[in-house]
């Protein structure tokens, strides 16, 4: 019971509000610890970077095409995948459609600017990444992360070397705890869904993902070959399906705009004092779907083989784009093109498929609980990629440290198909909340680095243009 206690403080210090700003109307905006981290923290990058997400957008979709030069090393478009697979979860279904359910429309507008500040950071933290990557004896290629630059930032500071530096071992051990958080949530998402769309027993849903799971993780590299086919697909599925929704109810699309800007400064909701809601509701999405700064995404960054840093980089900062300007915006208008009496009163998984429903028929139901099947198990293959170089600088480069992580998480994701159990679920959002404190601290005092790649990055690609 200690030990409960103790997660819970940890999780209301960390997600709870800190204190609260006043607003004209008698609202109010509460401030967590993680949105004091994490906002400025964009801030500070993307002035820094000189607004990198829209300045140099062609160079990120450009930085897609370069070429891994071994066979066992990732290109950076794998790693683009495997970040993807962990950013397109159930933040892109559900949480989105919990943000909207309690803030309005407008906290879509705030998802996006989240996003672009949060570009910036993924850009630092991934470029920082490669920057300090190492080779990976039992996977081949590389693997690094924050765990990685903390350990070397460490090092440097000191000037000796280090077996373990005490922020990287509880950045590591953070995340481990996240990943395995994570892994029931994903199960009983998926196992609920399931249930309300083709009434099958959660005991049956949760053999076939533990089995199928298994079969993958288990395997030395099955992880990024499945990925490289199931999120492709399943991100151009969801996209084309919005654009067909979107396409049918074209005469309804500038309400929703409009909905969308009026409620994201509203008049009207500063007046009833809600304007703290949809800002809080869309900023929190936005910062928790995409995970740029939580450290999550460097793990696979740094396994990119690419010529430059910088590039690695730039591709992580177009994923914090797919992830929440495009996927989380398809499910907005997904909910948004649904008449308001449709959907009144529903929250969650429910909210989401009676809209499919209401746009598709049961056709729509069945396909948003295949889209959270195939969301829910890429997060799940990828958050045990990401556990990899977290679990070799704990435990050394051993089959045998990497094996018994791999069958915790399934044993995980196991009970949190049959049961419910929000401790861990806490206990989950408590990793990833301290693996953010560590990171975000660390790119303050590293982020020059990947700020000097940048500069010497543009100084080249002036030079090759003006010979050309």
């Amino acid at each position: 019971m200690m030990v409960i206690t103790l997660i819970e403080k940890i999780y209301s210090f960390l997600w709870g509000d800190l204190f609260q700003i006043p607003l004209p109307g008698g609202g109010s905006v509460g401030i967590s610890l993680l949105i004091i981290l994490l906002i400025p923290t964009g801030i500070y990058f993307t002035i820094r970077t000189r607004f990198l997400p829209i300045r140099l957008f062609p160079e990120m979709v450009r930085s897609l095409n370069s070429k891994k030069g071994k066979e066992d090393g990732l290109s950076n478009f794998q790693t683009l995948i495997v970040s993807t697979a962990t950013r397109v979860g159930m933040g892109n279904l559900v949480g989105v459609v919990a943000a909207i359910s309690a803030g309005g429309a407008g906290a879509v507008f705030w998802m996006w600017i989240t996003a672009l500040i949060g570009s910036s950071t993924a850009f630092v933290e991934a470029t920082l990444a490669q920057l300090h990557k190492e080779k990976d004896p039992l996977y081949g290629g590389y693997r690094g992360g924050p765990a990685y630059y903390i350990h070397h930032y460490m090092e440097e500071h000191q000037g000796k070397k280090k077996r373990y530096s005490v922020i990287a071992v509880l950045f590591a051990i953070s995340g481990l705890i996240c990943w395995c958080g994570i892994s029931q949530v994903i199960s009983n998402s998926v196992t609920s869904s399931f249930e309300n769309a083709f009434s099958i027993p959660p005991i049956y849903t949760t053999v076939i993902l533990v089995v199928l799971a298994a079969v993958i993780v288990l395997r030395k590299n099955a992880t990024v070959k499945v990925l490289d086919v199931v999120v492709p697909i399943m991100a151009v599925c969801y996209f084309l399906i919005t654009v067909f929704l979107i396409l049918t109810n074209l005469s309804s699309i500038p309400g929703v705009f409009s909905r969308i800007f009026e409620e994201a400064f509203g008049i009207r909701q500063v007046a009833a004092g809600g304007f703290g809601a949809v800002l809080m509701n869309g900023v929190k999405r936005g910062l928790f779907s995409n995970e740029a700064g939580s450290g999550s995404a460097p793990c696979a960054a740094a396994a990119a083989e690419c010529d430059l840093p910088v590039k690695a980089g730039l591709v992580q900062a177009l994923g914090v784009f797919i992830d929440t300007i495009v996927i989380c915006s398809c499910t907005a208008m997904i909910m948004l093109l649904v008449p308001q009496d449709q959907i009144e009163g529903l929250a969650g998984m429910e909210l989401l498929q009676t809209a499919m429903r209401y746009h598709l028929g049961e056709a729509g139901v069945i396909f948003i609980a295949v889209m959270l099947f195939l969301f829910s198990f890429s997060t799940f293959l990828g958050i045990l990629f990401y556990a990899r170089s977290n679990v070799a600088y704990l435990f050394g480069d051993n089959w045998a440290s990497q094996t018994a992580y791999k069958v915790l998480a399934l044993v995980m994701l196991f009970i949190g198909g049959i049961a419910a159990y929000t401790f861990v679920w806490d206990l989950g959002d408590v990793g990833i909340g301290l693996m953010t404190v560590f990171n975000t601290v660390i790119l303050y005092l590293m982020g020059g680095q990947a700020l000097d790649e940048l500069k010497k990055y543009e100084a080249v690609r002036k030079e090759q243009k003006n010979k050309n």
